[in-house]
């Protein structure tokens, strides 16, 4: 067993000091691109400050002969690009790869100093975390970084899944978890081909109308409710990661032409605790930078029950409703996230702004 005082010490030599609070930096959009796409990759630039994450994807959606070119891609990009507010995060093959080494020696002793979070796909338990944790340090020190490159888990596989609370608290530099439903659906052996969102036959039906007497009418038309097929991992996601202090992201939704039902997978996910998301267009980013985001009707009616509730205590009466402490706490999540993405969004800066600290509009 590894002693508590040990857990904030760095794993190697030389290495940075683990941080003790992951920041909560605001990632609504976590943009995928392939470093190997040289149109993908010249775009790069012209997104910073559009999107709050850029991922170099490393893993499935490269060729293994673009394997190579993608990893010395991203050495390239990260380089020459000055990513201001815009975090950048790469997607590492997987851990039972042959690319993986080279991926993580290359990038940490090349462009760690650039490098926010490393992505770590199909995470089976705490020992993925653990082998990744001890190598980062050592490449750190290597490479004589001062801060630790952080660590984000996706959940891809049953067993990762059951072993979610140990992931988030493998390490330090855990800094949040992804759902993986493509991946995570096959190996569950659920009958859906879908990349996220909700299936029609996952429903449930109106019971039927009964006559006179009393007897069912089985054979009448009912109305269905298709129900969402990730609501018990999204959810159990979401509290491991609340558990321990890191962020939950939603995934990717792969069907890139509904942008109705992508705008709709995306505000569920930011409605039971999720951060953000993964964009896999640009068109993606829009909505999950909408979604995401507080709107300035609940930062008003949040910013309200704030300047009400004064030292927090009691309980007061606004617009018939009840708030008390509890109603605070929940606010005061609306508020503090408005103030983070006020930070680096200007639109949502003005629009905040001209709601007062007492809830009223300004301008």
């Amino acid at each position: 067993m590894r002693p508590a005082k040990d857990f904030f010490a760095p794993l190697a030599v030389g290495a940075p000091a683990p941080l003790r609070d992951i920041p909560a930096r605001p990632s609504r959009a976590i943009h995928f691109f392939d470093p190997s796409n040289a149109k993908m990759a010249a775009k790069v630039p012209q997104m910073v400050g559009t999107v709050d994450v850029l991922l170099g994807n490393l893993e499935d959606a490269v060729k293994a002969d673009n394997k190579l070119a993608a990893r010395q891609g991203l050495v390239d990009i990260a380089k020459s690009t000055d990513f201001g507010p815009t975090q950048l995060w790469t997607r590492i093959n997987a851990l039972d790869s042959p690319w993986v080494l080279d991926d993580l020696t290359t990038l940490v002793t090349e462009v760690g100093d650039k490098l926010d979070v490393v992505m770590v796909p199909k995470v089976q338990g705490a020992e993925d975390i653990h082998y990744v944790d001890r190598l980062l340090a050592q490449l750190e020190a290597k490479a004589g970084l001062e801060r630790p490159i952080l660590v984000h888990a996706i959940l891809e596989t049953a067993r990762g899944v059951a072993n979610i609370e140990e992931i988030c608290g493998a390490s330090p530099r855990m800094q949040g978890l992804s759902l993986g439903p493509a991946d995570l659906a096959a190996d569950r052996r659920m009958k859906t081909t879908r990349v996220g969102g909700g299936h029609p036959g996952y429903l449930v039906r109106q019971d039927p109308p009964r006559n006179e007497l009393g007897v069912a009418d089985v054979e009448a038309q009912r109305t269905t409710y298709q129900q969402d097929l990730w609501h018990y991992t999204i959810a159990r996601m979401v509290d491991a990661c609340a558990m321990h202090g890191i962020y939950p992201y939603y995934g990717p939704f792969g069907d890139i032409a509904d942008t109705v039902a992508c705008e709709d997978q995306f505000r569920n996910a930011f409605l039971l605790g999720c951060v953000g998301t993964w964009s896999l267009h640009p068109k993606q980013i829009a909505i999950a930078n909408r979604v995401f985001s507080p709107s300035v009707e609940d930062v008003a009616h949040a910013r309200r029950v704030v300047a009400a509730m004064g030292d927090g205590t009691g309980a007061v009466m606004l617009d018939g409703k009840m708030e008390d402490d509890a109603s605070l706490k929940q606010c005061l999540v609306m508020v503090r996230l408005a103030e983070q993405l006020a930070e680096i969004d200007p639109e949502l800066k003005a629009a905040y702004d001209a709601v007062g600290a007492d809830g009223e509009v300004t301008a």
